[in-house]
């Protein structure tokens, strides 16, 4: 249970019914999530609509933007963000054991470029502030700078999506590991977080 009950379309002030309406039906499957981030409605809707807004800008593929959610997510051990979109990985075609090489630094199955975004994932999550030009000069061979732009931002708010996550508790759906696991995924390659 998270750490803040979750609310209801009636909980919410009648300005943000709609929104807490829409978000629940685009992010079903993602459904623990939308009634405790309506605790804060103007945080809900820009969260999940800038989510949505990159998504649709159709500037990065979207096995790419999963890739560098996965790995992203792996590095801040989100066992929540990495269950959900690894299944979406596997839709898209990645095999499980390359989605599982996201968080352990082998994924064989990756391209160069998804190799450089996994990388570039975990660099921005773990040192933004250390990025070599070296990385830059790589991924100007591979994306324009619009597209590193928002490559960073979908990284960030990532991060953003893991942090809210995890410090307000929010547990995995019923059928998530169930989803999970039938995709071929294994259970022990979730992150951990420390004791």
């Amino acid at each position: 249970m998270a750490r803040v009950p979750d609310l209801t379309v009636e909980d919410v002030s009648e300005e943000y019914r709609d929104d807490f309406r829409r978000l629940s039906d685009i992010f079903a499957a993602f459904s623990n999530q939308v009634p405790v981030y309506a605790h804060s409605p103007v945080g809900m809707k820009h969260i999940f609509d800038m989510s949505l807004a990159l998504r649709q800008t159709g500037n990065l593929s979207r096995r790419l933007i999963e890739v560098a959610v996965v790995a992203a997510s792996y590095a801040n051990r989100c066992a929540y963000c990495v269950a959900h979109h690894s299944t979406i990985l596997v839709e898209l075609g990645l095999d499980a054991d390359s989605v599982s090489g996201l968080g352990a630094g082998d994924a064989p199955g990756l391209s160069d470029e998804e190799r450089l975004v996994r990388d570039y994932a975990i660099c921005v999550t773990e040192r933004a502030w250390g990025i070599r030009d070296a990385m830059f000069e790589q991924l100007r061979q591979h994306f324009t700078d619009t597209q590193v732009v928002e490559l960073t931002m979908r990284i960030a708010l990532t991060g953003m999506f893991n942090r809210v996550n995890q410090a307000l508790g929010i547990e995995m759906e019923e059928d998530l590991m169930a989803e999970f696991m039938a995709s071929g995924l294994a259970e022990d390659s979730l992150p951990k977080e420390p004791a």
